[in-house]
């Protein structure tokens, strides 16, 4: 792949929260595109995207969004990814390269692909990137600056999308690697996904406790507890959608994670110090292995 920053005569952004509202930013500032236009499903947050003055247009629907477009971005909760690609699929120019960010990559592939034009090229993309606030507010183009963008092409498609795409991220300051969707939301579903179910969980529990329990709890919340709300705040759309549609490597990493905490639940009922200090030596390494590898 060459590193050449790309440019695009026209680029649409279909959904522009978070992660869209901050690749119009890094489109402008790095001028990547003479013509941005976006598109999001809600009057309100359109009228925002207009307000905030960070793309050039801002369509009332997604098929006047994406005409003469040589790039597509979708940005959409990934249960919208089929009816966002059956909007887009007859308006999308010959050669347009359309890629997506949602965080489940398999199921975006089989929902997508249907729609889409042989003659388009679709590059399924994840940028690893995030905070808990949503919306174009939440936006800024320092997002993807050291984070790892994962591309999940289909066999077959066109190597120079692919490359144009892997080189807008670099463009943005991403890290880009390229795996096979099925391997991608394997991998996803413990570094991503059952973190956050656990914070789900955790924190939903102190929401069904006694109010004045809980209002202890929120008053003396220790650091640990703080990280666990801070990540429980994140999109309950988006994260619905994702433990739905990355059902199975969810359920087999939580099958694994279940295991594992019975055998911390017998270490502690029977004192055993051991088994316990073992655990925590290894998960002590990972830490050091992520801090090491610049991702903390």
């Amino acid at each position: 792949m060459t590193t050449e920053q790309p440019h695009f005569n026209r680029v649409a952004l279909i959904g522009v929260g978070l992660i869209g509202g901050s690749l119009a930013r890094v489109i402008r500032s790095q001028k990547l595109a003479d013509h941005v236009t976006a598109y999001s499903r809600r009057a309100k947050t359109r009228n925002r995207i207009k307000e905030l003055g960070f793309v050039d247009v801002v369509a009332d629907d997604a098929a006047t969004a994406v005409a003469d477009a040589d790039l597509v971005v979708v940005s959409v909760p990934v249960s919208a990814s089929a009816s966002v690609a059956e909007a887009i699929g007859p308006h999308l120019a010959p050669g347009t390269i359309v890629t997506d960010t949602g965080s489940v990559k398999q199921a975006v592939i089989d929902a997508m692909s249907p729609h889409l034009p042989s003659q388009v090229h679709f590059v399924p993309g994840h940028p690893i990137a995030g905070t808990e606030h949503t919306g174009p507010d939440a936006g800024f183009d320092q997002l993807f600056e050291g984070r790892w963008c994962v591309l999940t092409p289909p066999e077959g498609t066109d190597a120079t999308a692919i490359s144009i795409v892997a080189n807008m991220w670099r463009s943005a300051g991403s890290m880009v690697e390229q795996m096979s969707a099925p391997h991608h939301d394997m991998v996803l579903a413990i570094t991503s996904h059952i973190p956050h179910l656990l914070a789900f969980n955790i924190v939903g529990t102190v929401a069904e406790l006694e109010d004045q329990i809980k209002l202890e709890v929120v008053k003396y919340s220790a650091g640990g507890f703080r990280d666990f709300t801070r990540i429980a705040a994140s999109d309950p759309e988006m994260w619905r959608d994702i433990f739905i549609e990355n059902k199975e490597a969810v359920l087999e990493m939580l099958g694994r994670f279940s295991e594992d905490l019975a055998a911390l639940q017998r270490a502690i009922r029977w004192d055993d110090a051991d088994a316990l200090e073992t655990k925590f030596t290894k998960t002590r390494d990972i830490r050091r292995d992520i801090i090491d590898a610049k991702q903390a």
